[in-house]
């Protein structure tokens, strides 16, 4: 810890209060943070320090109160844009504000250009910050694929790549190895000393991390608890440990009841019996070797501890230990007997508490228990009792008919443990079960483990990330990279190691590790930081900074984004493809699927006069090229039959006497039965089959007339223009173009966006000075580039595949085309405003797309002939001029001089849906 002067306060929080609906995350809190020190915000998940360094960064829009930082109020926009440079915020989650597809370089390179360093300046201060973190050798490697601990060092690479004199850690630790960990805070040390003006606001869950920061904020149900250095914490509540004192300092109603944590000894009797035993455990995925030869070997009502940082393969291990996950190779027995998934018997001697809370939260605690009862076969009279037992023991009465999102952290923890052992198993796997509770929950959380343990001899394999419950465990296994570098007795694996500390003794174990070089490791050599930067300097005035001045637009920051969007889409091929060849796909369903042609269609004869007359009329019919003749109809019965099946689409039925009462010029009526199913197709028939009847009417007047027959006076010749010969095909192709053109690239664009809030990267728009024009045009503009080479494909799929013939100015297709789709991707950035979710952006496209397109352009119906609000959409939206243009060049050869009115619409939509989206979407979260 770097002991300084304390200066200024460099934030002010004043009365603040924050709600996530009914949940009141930060409660009228006031502080005063002081300046150049490294401070820390400390407590469990959920007592409020996310929220409030998402406030003070301007992340988050304020809802009550004021914060200052550095030296104005964050609430308002103009000071947010002033000190967005001087800021920088790294958040929770490993790799959460890193694009896993790009490169270490191109994500450092990304954030410089977005704070408008010099291409010269940004090569030279991307290159010092990764020597600096030892990521230098693992530039070109995708950030996706990096360790966690190494994750971290990249997201701290970008987030100083403008040399903030703020910076914002959200439990930047959490889920590393011990070595990274310590790296890391090695790493803030040494830039601190550099910049000696830096002030650090850290958020961490780890007490023993905590005692290295110069200031220290104690945080519970978004109220400041104490303030001060950890000494005088210590000191004020007479405690030998800070977790001890952070207890101490919780509400009286909170540690009610709690005592210090003491594991009894395991009563050991006879040949231990085992528990689990597992040999040559291996996982892999594809290439990826996630659990490399594990060997285990644990003792029934043992405590036995897995420890390792995320991604080590922990979860893994578990995961094929109860069977959920079949190994690649190696075996596990279970109580002796080899592992079977598929065997009812070997898994109900498991339970399994997973990492994350995995209940169903639409029901309650009761029901909850219930239902894992009977999913595990328990007699239905032992069910009841068993209920009453598990609320008894763990503490759950109160709160069975609560639904489990409406109870604390701590109370869900015991909830998943007592749905967990409901079948009364005889091993017990946990995998972090304590992960964000706070140290009271803790201890009676463990508590409870003991008590299965000790008294019911239930083992206990349990994951974690704390090193004071891992000494509390019978024996431990250290685990890195999917091998187990150790096991043993906690004391005994310290003493080994001849370190002070179980965490030096893993940090030891670690470094012997990544030295063998069997895995890369996340530093280059001995696996130790080399942490002195090659450029002791700052750069040279003018280069290091931004040469952007703060304005409202940034062609750079914008052609950041469109640069990023598409390193992403080339590194994706699912996306890719889909991109390219989704609009064909469809192309060729609508094209071939969708046909109002009268062609082909299989018809029968059910004949009840059986003259030549009547086989005559028959035969002119089917030798038509619309109609196939197929077996004549014997009764009703056949005619029903056959029709329901769909083997016919028309019946004739000849009436008895049909030659006699033609002969006679008597009235004779011939019956028509047509599948009604489709009824534009239908009335197509019954046009065509009236047609080919009067046809057969006159040759036979013919044929009879013994006097010559006058000419008719006045008789109609049609002739159909543009498409002679009246198929669907040159009436389709041109309106499903410019469908699907706003269909896909709409959806495309509206993914793009709402992909980043689901992953978190929209944070990067939220606290970097990119503005939310130059956001949505920096993410449309490589979809309006893909959307012209799908209109290009489009247009040479309809002419050589369809043989459609394009007739008309085909330059002018192209400029409406490239107009309409800077609409149809700007519609869906509308879209991306307000959803949230993939899925959700998915339906309100297709929504917001295909119906307008399909029943209001005029594809179907006439705009002429809609009324009220369909008229008034149709004549607004977009696809209704482009079609026009379409069916215009492709049909009827039309160029600039007839057609050029049509863009004026297009063209007034872009600036109407893109200002639209630039309105609603957020610059801060909501």
């Amino acid at each position: 810890m770097t002991t300084r002067t304390p200066a200024e306060p460099v934030v002010r929080v004043r009365n603040v209060s924050l709600r996530y609906g009914r949940h009141l995350a930060l409660d009228d809190l006031s502080l005063e943070i002081p300046g150049a020190r490294m401070v820390g915000l400390i407590g469990p998940d959920g007592v409020g320090k996310s929220s409030l360094m998402s406030l003070l960064t301007g992340a988050r829009k304020m809802q009550q109160g004021r914060i200052e930082v550095l030296g104005g109020d964050i609430g308002e926009a103009a000071h947010r844009r002033a000190v967005c440079p001087r800021i920088a915020y790294m958040p929770q989650g490993l790799g959460k504000n890193l694009y896993l597809t790009l490169s270490v370089y191109e994500n450092v390179d990304f954030f410089g250009r977005l704070f408008g360093h010099a291409p010269a300046a940004r090569r030279r201060r991307i290159a010092e910050l990764l020597d600096s973190t030892g990521l230098g050798p693992f530039r070109d490697r995708p950030a996706g694929k990096l360790s966690g601990g190494m994750k971290q060092k990249l997201g701290l690479c970008c987030a100083l790549i403008h040399d903030p004199d703020l910076l914002v850690l959200d439990e930047p630790t959490t889920g590393v190895d011990p070595l990274s960990r310590a790296q890391f805070w090695e790493l803030i040390e040494r830039l601190r000393t550099r910049r000696e003006g830096m002030s650090v606001l850290v958020s961490t869950a780890y007490m023993d991390e905590a005692e290295r920061f110069d200031w220290l904020v104690a945080m519970d149900a978004g109220k400041v608890l104490a303030t001060g250095t950890a000494e005088e914490l210590r000191t004020r509540t007479d405690a030998g440990t800070l977790e001890t004192a952070f207890i101490r300092l919780l509400p009286e109603a909170k540690r009610q009841g709690h005592k210090g944590m003491a594991i009894p000894p395991r009563a050991l009797c006879g040949e231990p019996e085992i528990a689990i035993e597992a040999h040559g455990l291996t996982m892999r995925f594809g290439d990826f070797v996630a659990v490399d030869r594990v060997s285990l070997r644990i003792e029934r009502g043992e405590i036995f501890g897995f420890l390792g940082s995320n991604g080590c393969g922990k979860s893994t291990t578990m995961k094929m230990l109860t069977g959920l996950l079949p190994p690649s190779e190696g075996e596990a027995r279970l109580f002796g007997q080899v592992l079977d998934a598929g065997n009812l018997a070997t898994r109900k001697r498991v339970g399994y508490m997973s990492q994350a809370f995995s209940l169903y939260s639409e029901l309650t605690v009761r029901q909850n228990l219930e239902l894992h009862a009977k999913l595990f076969h328990l007699p239905a009279a032992e069910i009841p009792g068993r209920v009453e037992a598990m609320a008894e023991r763990f503490l759950l009465g109160p709160a069975m008919e609560a639904l489990p999102d409406a109870l604390p952290l701590g109370i869900r923890q015991r909830l998943s443990l007592a749905v967990a052992v409901i079948h009364k198993p005889d091993l017990l796997i946990l995998d972090e079960p304590t992960s964000g509770v706070d140290p009271v929950a803790r201890d009676s959380f463990w508590e409870l483990m003991a008590d299965l343990s000790r008294r019911d001899r239930v083992t206990l394999f349990i994951s974690t990330h704390f090193m004071n419950e891992a000494e509390r465990c019978d024996r431990i296994s250290l685990m890195h990279a999917g091998k187990v570098l150790a096991s043993g007795r906690p004391s005994a694996l310290v003493e080994q190691s001849g370190q002070p500390t179980l965490e030096a003794a893993f940090i030891d174990y670690l470094k012997k590790a990544v030295g063998t070089g069997d895995e890369p490791a996340d530093v280059p050599g001995d696996g130790n930081v080399s942490l002195a930067p090659p450029h002791p300097d700052p750069l040279p005035a003018g280069e290091g900074g931004p040469r952007l001045k703060d304005g409202r637009f940034s062609l750079m920051r914008l052609f950041s984004y469109t640069r990023r969007e598409t390193l992403e889409l080339r590194r994706d091929p699912l996306r890719s493809s889909i991109s390219l060849f989704g609009t064909l796909l469809l192309m060729f369903v609508m094209g071939y699927g969708i046909s109002m042609d009268v062609e082909n269609l299989r018809f029968a004869v059910l004949d009840r006069d059986r003259t030549l007359l009547s086989n005559n009329y028959a035969l002119d019919l089917g030798g038509s090229r619309y109609f196939i003749e197929r077996p004549p109809i014997a009764d009703y019965d056949e005619l029903d039959r056959r029709m329901r099946s769909g083997e016919l689409s028309l019946a004739l039925e000849i009436p008895p006497n049909f030659a006699r009462d033609l002969e006679r010029g008597g009235n004779v009526r011939i019956g028509a039965w047509i599948d009604g199913s489709m009824p534009s197709r239908a009335e197509n028939v019954i046009g065509y089959v009236q047609a080919m009847h009067q046809v057969w009417l006159a040759e036979q007047a013919r044929r009879r007339a013994t006097d010559k027959v006058p000419p008719e006076p006045i008789r109609i010749e049609t002739r159909y223009r543009y498409n002679p010969d009246v198929k669907s095909l040159p009436a389709i192709v041109p309106a499903v173009i410019p469908m699907l053109l706003m269909l896909i690239p709409a959806m495309l664009s509206a993914l793009s966006v709402v992909r980043e809030k689901e992953l978190g990267s929209i944070l990067n728009l939220y606290v970097t000075p990119v503005t939310k024009l130059e956001f949505l045009l920096g993410k449309q503009m490589p979809y309006i580039a893909l959307a012209m080479v799908n209109f290009f494909l489009l247009c040479a799929f309809a002419v050589f595949v369809f043989g459609v013939p394009h007739k008309g100015n085909f330059l002018l297709l192209t400029v409406a085309a490239l107009l309409y789709v800077t609409a149809a991707t700007g519609l869906g950035l509308l879209i991306s405003a307000f959803t949230r979710s993939q899925i959700a952006a998915i339906f309100a496209t297709a929504l917001a797309t295909i119906i307008p397109a399909s029943r209001f352009s005029g594809m179907i119906d006439p705009i002429g002939s809609l009324e009220g609000g369909a008229r008034f959409v149709g004549e607004i939206f977009p696809t209704t001029h482009f079609l026009t243009i379409s069916r215009g060049t492709f049909s009827k050869a039309l160029g600039f001089a007839e057609l050029a009115p049509s863009l004026v619409p297009i063209v007034l939509s872009i600036p109407v849906i893109v200002g639209l989206s630039v309105m609603l979407l957020n610059k801060q979260e909501r």
